[in-house]
């Protein structure tokens, strides 16, 4: 007996969930299908029915991520400098939430084919479009959006617990200072 459509719609959700989540927090080569799946409570067979490869599941994972973590704000001045301090936070850091695919797999991005740099660039330009359409320029939302991408990323990489906490502070304060009026 065939699922019917919105059964497929939801478990094809449920893996793109679990796949974002997980690629997020330890990159594409640390994670197998089977992983993906076994969070996703579902078995590897199933897989097959929604994606043809690991890649084609990453790059649909990073604009499925970046959807939902986009979902929690609303278009104003007050939701970014909110947003801005929440993606610049400890939490989104170290927290097992979803986190955000432009900082968290930026050093990895690079070595992908070109599906997954596709999708990559499609979430950075619409970070982009979300800071102007708050009313940022679109030089001040690509220095906010690079400022917030890369002090999470930067402090990834930090083993100093003092200066992860000074960098993410410096990072909000130069970000408060340039929410538009």
């Amino acid at each position: 007996m065939a699922w019917n459509a919105e059964h497929k719609i939801n478990t094809r959700q449920r893996i793109l969930h679990s796949a974002a989540r997980l690629f997020t927090q330890h990159g594409f080569d640390k994670i197998s299908i089977d992983n993906v799946m076994t969070e996703a409570g579902l078995t590897r067979g199933a897989f097959y029915a929604h994606f043809k490869t690991k890649s084609e599941l990453y790059a649909e994972a990073i604009i499925a991520g970046a959807k939902q973590k986009a979902a929690q704000y609303q278009h104003n001045a007050d939701d970014i400098e909110q947003m801005s301090r929440e993606y610049l936070s400890s939490e989104h850091l170290q927290g097992e939430q979803l986190r955000c695919p432009l900082a968290f797999l930026t050093t990895d991005i690079g070595q992908r084919d070109k599906q997954v740099r596709d999708a990559y660039t499609a979430v950075f330009k619409g970070l982009i479009r979300f800071l102007e359409s708050a009313g940022m320029t679109r030089v001040d939302a690509m220095q906010r959006a690079v400022l917030m991408i890369g002090g999470v990323a930067i402090a990834k990489a930090l083993n100093q617990p003092e200066l992860v906490n000074e960098l993410l502070d410096a990072c909000q304060m130069d970000c408060s200072a340039a929410i538009p009026e």
